[in-house]
């Protein structure tokens, strides 16, 4: 069975770490049937208040 040799120091530990959880992940877009601008999956669109064809928010002015 490996066995390591010598121990990890903690900044080896935290490197691997952080190339697991520190990556940065691409955002998905969606573009809105209404007016098209691109928006964030199963979210309100923010330019026309539609979400799945029907309108939910006013538009604030």
């Amino acid at each position: 069975m490996a066995v390591p040799k010598k121990k990890l120091t903690k900044r080896r530990i935290g490197n691997r770490r952080s190339q697991r959880h520190g990556k940065l992940r691409i955002k998905q877009t969606a573009s809105c049937s209404n007016c098209g601008v691109s928006v964030r999956p199963h979210t309100i669109c923010a330019n026309c208040g539609f979400y799945k064809g029907k309108k939910i928010l006013a538009k604030l002015v």
